[in-house]
């Protein structure tokens, strides 16, 4: 099963950029999306920033996985 995982990022140098994810850092490669700004939201997956996302959804992904480890509900049913 793969799994992307929205994070921050927080620095950018050339091709790479350091992201935060629920307080863990990670360098990745931005070689598919060029575009990424400092404070993006970004989808990564094996290493790489695969998509952007919005802060609203990644915050959601984030209660969501601490709801999984048992955290109480935060995000409404769909």
């Amino acid at each position: 099963m793969c799994l992307a995982v929205p994070a921050k990022v927080i620095e950018i140098k050339d091709s790479m950029g350091t992201v935060d994810i629920a307080g863990v850092t990670r360098d990745v490669s931005l070689m598919l999306l060029p575009e990424t700004k400092l404070g993006d939201y970004v989808l990564v997956h094996a290493g790489f920033a695969m998509q952007k996302v919005e802060e609203k959804d990644a915050e959601e992904t984030y209660a969501l996985m601490a709801e999984m480890r048992g955290a109480p509900r935060t995000v409404d049913k769909l």
